[in-house]
């Protein structure tokens, strides 16, 4: 059986088709009522759609596996001649990416539409994605000039933005300190670039300042004295340069002592903490008080008078 519709009513129909079956003839078919050939034109095309798409999935699993392989290749050389665990994620990402896009850009071009269209296509598609993610390329390009100047390593100590910690890794956008509390910390490598990076790690030695307080009328060479018997004494206290102990401040309720020492990157907090302890228990022993903050207040007048 056979029948004809309304010509608006064909173009609506038209445009609902899948692209494929939009040919010259399909209107005259759809007009004329001719629905069986136009079923049949549906059928071809979807059958050749999922064909076309079970090739797509095919290439993408296989290239994923080659891509697998060849980074697992790219890791060990790079573990041989980049000593930086930093550089080494870094270029890692760098090529990980670049080998999706180009199997990206493989499939495309096997199931796709021509090269020509393609080029358009991804010329449209990064100036779109450029324009949204400004702020992550700013991050890539900061990532790119960190690992240029090199103002850290992976295994250095630093603090910047606010923040301090190991560094781990240096992203594609990130980079991943961990704390000393074990947190986890990712910092956007643009602002990281350009900001004010302390680095802990660059120097074989850390000089501990430490301030003691005491109370006015103590003796002053007594304190410098035991002071610098408890850093000298400390196995772990370089000698060169020598402990250094001087009273630098008189305050409101006190007066200030520093002892200053160098030791090792590695032991300035165990050195910090044990100079604390034995300071206090080395002032304790020889009654030496130290002050809190107080207020001493004069009652002028009669005490006795009555308050009205």
């Amino acid at each position: 059986m056979s029948f004809t519709i309304s010509g608006s009513l064909a173009d609506s129909l038209i445009s609902r088709l899948p692209a494929d079956t939009q040919k010259s003839s399909t209107a005259e078919l759809i007009k004329a009522g001719r629905f069986d050939e136009l079923l049949d034109q549906f059928v071809t095309g979807s059958i050749d759609f999922l064909g076309k798409l079970l090739i797509a999935l095919i290439i993408f699993y296989v290239g994923k596996w080659i891509i697998k392989r060849i980074a697992g290749l790219v890791g060990k050389v790079l573990n041989k001649r980049v000593e930086d665990r930093a550089l080494r994620s870094f270029l890692t990402n760098i090529a990980n990416i670049t080998l999706f896009s180009i199997l990206i850009i493989l499939i495309i071009n096997i199931v796709g539409p021509k090269t020509v269209s393609i080029a358009a296509l991804i010329g449209s598609v990064g100036l779109a994605v450029g324009l949204a993610v400004k702020d992550n390329l700013a991050n890539f390009a900061g990532g790119v000039m960190l690992l240029l100047n090199k103002p850290f390593r992976g295994g250095d100590y630093i603090e910047a933005q606010g923040m301090a910690g190991t560094v781990q890794s240096v992203g594609i956008l990130y980079t991943t300190l961990t704390t000393f509390d074990n947190k986890t910390v990712h910092i956007p490598n643009g602002p990281l670039s350009t900001g004010n990076i302390v680095n802990y790690s660059t120097q074989a030695t850390r000089r501990v300042d430490l301030t003691v307080n005491v109370d006015y009328g103590s003796d002053v060479e007594l304190v410098k004295r035991l002071l610098l018997d408890i850093a000298e004494k400390h196995p772990q206290v370089l000698h060169d340069p020598a402990p250094f102990s001087r009273m630098v401040k008189m305050n409101d309720s006190s007066i200030d002592f520093v002892l200053r020492v160098w030791t090792l990157v590695a032991d300035f907090w165990p050195v910090t903490y044990d100079l604390n302890e034995q300071a206090y228990e080395a002032l304790i022993e020889h009654g030496l008080n130290i002050p809190f903050p107080q207020m001493t207040i004069h009652l002028a007048g009669n005490q006795n008078s009555e308050l009205k």
